[in-house]
């Protein structure tokens, strides 16, 4: 399994939302707003925060690419600031509601 976090644009949510909702095998997507700074062309903003989104969603392997490439083409403007993926790799799942194993 695998843990894919993506910050986005505000404006660009609903169109990774759409995007995401089409993939089989994708079962949640939970979305929170944050802010923070980062470099911009090459020098560390420290003035102003920027508010950007945080999708994060969790998938089994065989999707992970599917899900990745959504992202990368439902999120980008093609102008700098469109944010970033990260891929993490899951160890184990616990469904709490049973104590279900759903990694395995």
């Amino acid at each position: 399994m695998k843990e894919i976090k993506a910050y986005i644009r505000k404006d660009q949510l609903d169109s990774v939302i759409n995007a995401l909702a089409q993939i089989d095998g994708l079962s949640g997507v939970s979305a929170h707003t944050v802010s923070g700074f980062g470099r911009s062309r090459g020098r560390l903003k420290l003035v102003d925060f920027e508010t950007h989104i945080k999708v994060n969603m969790v998938c089994s392997d065989n999707i992970k690419d599917q899900v990745v490439e959504t992202i990368l083409k439902s999120a980008r403007t093609r102008q700098r600031g469109d944010g970033k993926v990260f891929v993490h790799g899951i160890d184990e799942a616990w469904r709490i509601e049973n104590a279900e194993n759903i990694s395995e």
